[in-house]
This record gives C-alpha cells, sequence and structure tokens, in this order.
C-alpha cells in the first residue's frame, strides 16, 4: 500500500512541478503573448490623462504657493 501511496505522490508533484514551470510545462513551445481584456486601451488613455491632470494640478499648486 505504501509504495503505491509513494508512487501516486511522486507522480503528482512531477504533475505540479511541470505544469507550474515556466512555459506551462510545453518545452519547445515559445510562449504566447498575454490576451488583453476588452477595454484595456481606453483605461490606459483614462490613467494617462488622470496622470496628467494630477500633475497639472501640482504645477498649479506649487504656482501659488499652496499645499494640497
Amino acid at each position: 500500500m505504501r509504495p503505491r501511496l509513494a508512487a501516486a505522490a511522486a507522480v503528482l508533484l512531477a504533475g505540479l512541478a511541470t505544469a507550474c514551470a515556466p512555459g506551462g510545462g510545453s518545452a519547445g513551445a515559445p510562449d504566447k503573448p498575454a490576451a488583453t481584456p476588452s477595454g484595456y486601451s481606453e483605461m490606459q488613455k483614462k490613467v494617462a490623462a488622470a496622470e496628467s491632470a494630477l500633475a497639472r494640478a501640482d504645477e498649479d499648486a506649487a504656482r501659488d504657493g499652496t499645499e494640497r
């Protein structure tokens, strides 16, 4: 009974190690680019606009001599 349990544990461990390896266990396959969710580019534009607005607000505060 113990040798079977040990063999099953070894197979499971080897499978997990292979699946968690870089590349997902496909030794010769090149990595596929990660798929981006829909609306990702629009979200990037919104983040850029928010960062720009924050930078302008910081500049205005610095000119006025006020702190936020």
